[in-house]
């Protein structure tokens, strides 16, 4: 199957936003001006603040989301749309406006994350495009996030591809350098967002070869001295002893995935400064997450090698973001506000102004003005940025750029967090979300 995001993403979408077009052109009401609202009503269970993630991976799925004769003729051929939906769908284009906070900021219960103002017609199309790529990204940022701060000043690579779906992978591989990881096994993600990516041998190169010494020392040779060999294939005392005496005391890395890693990588340590490897680092893998890497900061371990716990948000694979209409004009200039009442599951109605309050450059609330915030409040950090207007996607949110740009961005919002928002225990917000209506 060829790349998706060479192709047309409209089909990437859940049958009822195209009926809802349908029944809204019956009605005379799709062309009315919406505003929509991605958030999230609270954080997964004992998590202090999330990071989104996935907003330039939707501008980019956006680009290619038109309605060619392929889709077309599906839809046709399935009888799902009548005639003038179909004709409309075929000269789709997105004409609106979308903002939203810029890609690697942390967010809290109902930050209005991304808004979409646009006709009803083009925005509902857009909802579950959204939803499927910010909840998973969002929720793997938000993961990675806990782990690299767990971490330290130590490395923590994305092993995960294997974990997941594989068009997935390559999300998880983006959002988690944004969100502090330094590095992917993804080589697909390393090719589209110019990720570094690492990687040197598995548990099959050594059992392909009739000795361990054999396997490690093909490795050494095409690999170079400099190269990481695995070793707990059999007994890790006897790998490394059989490391040391190929690759010699400037080998650059070993790596061990079984067992109690603490001990492991202390008594390794010991044996590689005894062996005078004293350069040589030791990397652990083996189903990492943030407690466990937090277990291992009293140890000589120089890197973490995350896979499951990463792709599947540690424990939330979802970051159970929803999309809903909140205001609505016949001129878009007079937004009437409209919300959900359901009991759990409603939303704040009304064109939103959001900003962060610090004092001493520490984040103290997340403020949300309807329509405006007050004055006392509103000289904090603004964090909505233009990332589409009159249909035209901004610059420097996509491909490489934009990953460098949420990168750089997530590491000066994360220093805003109070101290508390880095306790691994169950807990509240770090900071409370406070409405303010005009």
């Amino acid at each position: 199957m060829s790349d998706l995001t060479r192709q047309s993403t409209a089909l990437l979408t859940d049958q009822y936003e195209l009926t809802m077009v349908q029944a809204a052109l019956e009605s005379g009401r799709a062309e009315r001006i919406c505003l929509f609202e991605v958030f999230g009503r609270r954080l997964p269970p004992g998590r202090r603040y999330g990071v989104v993630a996935g907003t330039g991976r939707f501008l980019e799925a956006l680009e290619n989301f038109t309605f060619g004769p392929d889709e077309l003729a599906f839809l046709k051929s399935a009888n799902i749309l009548d005639d003038t939906t179909l004709d409309w769908l075929e000269s789709y284009t997105f004409t609106g406006n979308i903002r939203g906070y810029a890609e690697g900021d942390m967010y809290f219960p109902h930050s209005p994350i991304l808004t979409v103002e646009a006709t009803f017609a083009q925005a509902v199309v857009l909802e579950t495009l959204i939803l499927s790529i910010m909840n998973y990204d969002t929720a793997v940022a938000s993961a990675a996030s806990r782990m690299s701060r767990a971490a330290g000043n130590r490395p923590c690579a994305d092993m995960g591809s294997r974990r997941t779906q594989e068009y997935a992978a390559v999300g998880a591989a983006r959002a988690a350098v944004i969100a502090g990881f330094a590095s992917t096994s993804n080589l697909e993600a390393g090719r589209r967002y110019g990720l570094r990516t690492i990687g040197t041998a598995a548990h099959a190169f050594t059992l392909l070869h009739d000795t361990e010494r054999e396997a490690f020392d093909a490795q050494v040779k095409a690999l170079g001295k400099d190269t990481v060999l695995l070793l707990d294939t059999y007994d890790v005392d006897e790998a490394l002893k059989t490391a040391i005496e190929v690759a010699g005391t400037e080998l650059g890395g070993v790596r061990i995935d079984s067992g109690d890693l603490g001990i492991q990588a202390t008594e390794v340590r010991e044996k590689l400064d005894a062996l005078g490897a004293t350069n040589t680092k030791i990397t652990v893998t083996s189903d990492l997450d943030e407690y466990a890497i937090a277990s291992l900061r009293a140890t000589p371990t120089d890197s973490y090698g995350v896979g499951t716990r990463l792709v599947t948000g540690s424990g939330s694979p979802t970051a159970n973001l929803v999309y809903k209409l909140v205001a609505r004009s016949d001129n878009g200039e007079d937004w009437v506000s409209v919300e959900k009442k359901s009991a759990g599951k409603g939303s704040h109605g009304g064109f939103k102004q959001a900003v962060r309050a610090l004092e001493g450059g520490v984040a103290t609330e997340e403020a949300i003005g309807v329509p405006t915030l007050p004055e006392e409040v509103s000289s904090g950090r603004p964090l909505t940025v233009d990332l589409v207007v009159d249909g035209q996607i901004v610059d420097g949110f996509t491909g490489p750029e934009g990953v460098e740009r949420a990168r750089a961005h997530y590491h000066d919002c994360i220093r805003e967090l109070p101290r508390t928002a880095h306790r691994l225990q169950d807990g509240e917000p770090a900071i409370p979300t406070v409405y303010y209506n005009a």
